[in-house]
């Protein structure tokens, strides 16, 4: 088998050999989790989500943490599993002076540089961290490898699978 070279990895993401589903329990334990990293790191003028993925463990770490000013930043760059063209929607205002940045992952870093930028003395904060863009963010809960793709809630269906036996081609 041949590896994809670093750079393949973080311009194209072909399905990768590690899948870690996410339930929506699990999302809320994880966000409240980030709400309690983040409670001492305040007090918060606003709260920043990233949409579209960021914007469930916002509103999770908004009411955990009594924020009641939130704002958007809107990105697309993926496509199903492959990251493209990065795109800015929607900006938000100001330097991010006393503002907490939240999204759900950092996976390259891409999106996170362009946010970054944008909001330079704002707090960036993660649910999961991905190697290639964790220094980009100041607080995280968990970190996953590069080759690890996360499965979210809002991408499953429950469905009946194989067996594992079966899937292994037996």
């Amino acid at each position: 088998m041949v590896r994809p070279t670093r750079e393949a990895i973080v311009t194209d993401h072909p399905r990768p050999p590690r899948m870690f589903p996410v339930s929506w329990e699990e999302l809320h334990r994880d966000s409240r989790a980030l709400a309690w990293r983040l409670l001492e790191k305040g007090p918060w003028q606003g709260l920043v989500a990233i949409t579209r993925g960021g914007m469930v463990p916002a509103t999770v770490v908004a009411r955990e943490l009594d924020i009641r000013l939130i704002d958007t930043v809107c990105i697309s760059s993926y496509e199903d599993r492959s990251q493209g063209k990065l795109n800015v929607l929607k900006r938000a205002d100001g330097d991010g002076e006393g503002w907490l940045i939240v999204d759900d992952l950092v996976d390259t870093g891409v999106t996170a540089k362009v946010v970054r930028a944008m909001l330079p003395k704002a707090h960036f904060a993660t649910v999961y961290a991905k190697p290639a863009g964790r220094p980009l963010v100041d607080t995280f809960v968990t970190e996953v490898s590069q080759d690890t793709w996360i499965l979210f809630p809002w991408d499953m269906e429950a469905q009946a699978v194989d067996p594992i036996v079966r899937r292994r081609g037996r």
